[in-house]
């Protein structure tokens, strides 16, 4: 969801770490941490990727029948912290505070809400930030290349540490709904009910070539150094090539109709610009900074600040080989055995999961009665705006599941 104008408008003063990623040694802030032993991984199960950490973190109280846990699957830039507040630890409030909270429909005075961060993430659990554990040097570029099975696993295993036998319900937008459905499939018997929000069942091309343009940005930044930047100072690591992976990113979470709305071709006072003054004469429109340049600088920024670059490629990667299907007969087969209530929303102005993909999954989920559908003039991102309707949806599969 975006920030007001007056907090982009001024650009924070200090130098942008060469990772923002959360290291062992830093606050903890909300999470706790379960150390989930090696995590064979699915590429080659031969391969194993050594003494895992999962940082999580819950709301609420698990009751004496075991059946009111709710998971929170964050998408890609999320972590474990989907509710509270900014502070100690937490560079950012919850990112889904509009679902979760006392009288909302994740409701910690009757639900055991938790959330994860993924392994490979950057805020907790371990990823290429962590020391490795034969040199304690930073995992880095040797860090492997994960899919969403991969961490899936991880959250059986933090499932199985929490005592639950399945979960109320498996949610989340984006990123966060692909692995509600990998549940679904791997783990039918493990949940009751799954939400998958502005999500896919099989990334496209298109989406798999929107995410190429973003990881080519990080590698094509030269302080990116292979992967190998921990080291480096303030200002000195790829928060360039990744901030330019968030602008593009975040231009497929909004609509054009929104943007064009919200800037036009609206330009912020004129900076003088020599190259531009040659190219296109002094006083031409562009010389100076389109508005839409400047909101979008400012969440490249923002985002650099608080994640890492090698994170951001291997969940990247882990969203290109998302394929429900894949090994399993294909999409409708691998869904199959998965009878529970589902709940699959689509924005309507959503152009990197548009709505033709949720009818897909919808068909495939025989507890699906077909797509609840969120109008929003944003985007992608319409599922953190539009959230009085998706509480609704969100309520009304509960109420379905505790029938």
């Amino acid at each position: 969801m975006d920030d007001d104008a007056s907090e982009w408008v001024d650009a924070p003063p200090t130098p942008v770490p060469a990772s923002g990623a959360w290291r062992p040694g830093d606050h903890p802030g909300e999470r706790r941490f379960l150390d989930i032993g090696d995590l064979p991984l699915e590429a080659d199960p031969l391969e194993v990727l050594p003494d895992v950490t999962l940082a999580y973190e819950t709301w609420g109280t698990l009751n004496e029948a075991r059946d009111n846990a709710i998971y929170v699957s964050h998408a890609l830039s999320g972590d474990s912290h989907a509710f509270g507040h900014a502070g100690p630890g937490h560079l950012t409030g919850g990112w889904w505070n509009s679902l979760i909270g006392p009288g909302r429909p994740l409701d910690p005075t009757r639900h055991f809400i938790v959330s994860a961060n993924i392994v490979g993430g950057c805020q907790g659990t371990t990823g290429p930030a962590h020391p490795h554990p034969t040199d304690g040097r930073p995992w880095g570029s040797r860090f492997p290349w994960l899919t969403l099975r991969d961490m899936v696993e991880a959250e059986v295993r933090l499932t199985d540490a929490l005592g639950i036998d399945a979960w109320l319900l498996m949610l989340g937008p984006s990123m966060g709904g692909m692995r509600a459905l990998e549940w679904a499939a791997t783990y039918p018997r493990r949940v009751r009910s799954i939400a998958a929000v502005g999500t896919t069942a099989a990334t496209t091309a298109e989406q798999i070539a929107w995410g190429a343009a973003q990881t080519a940005a990080i590698r094509a930044d030269a302080r990116f150094a292979g992967g190998d930047y921990y080291d480096a100072a303030d200002g000195e690591g790829p928060h360039v090539g990744l901030g330019i992976a968030r602008m593009i990113a975040h231009t497929t979470y909004r609509s054009e109709p929104e943007l064009q709305e919200r800037f036009g071709r609206s330009a912020q006072a004129a900076v003088k610009d020599e190259v531009a003054d040659v190219l296109l004469g002094p006083g031409v429109e562009g010389a100076g900074k389109y508005a839409v340049e400047s909101y979008l600088e400012h969440h490249a920024e923002k985002l650099a600040r608080r994640f890492d670059a090698n994170t951001y490629l291997r969940i990247v990667h882990a969203v290109n080989t998302h394929d429900v299907g894949r090994g399993r007969g294909g999409i409708e087969k691998a869904l199959a055995e998965f009878e529970g209530p589902a709940l699959v929303a689509a924005v309507d102005s959503d152009r990197l999961y548009p709505l033709s993909h949720s009818k897909e999954l919808a068909a495939a989920l025989p507890g699906c009665a077909g797509v609840d559908l969120l109008h929003s003039d944003v985007g992608h991102d319409g599922f953190l705006v539009e959230s009085e309707a998706l509480n609704a949806l969100v309520d009304g599969l509960l109420t379905r599941t505790l029938v």
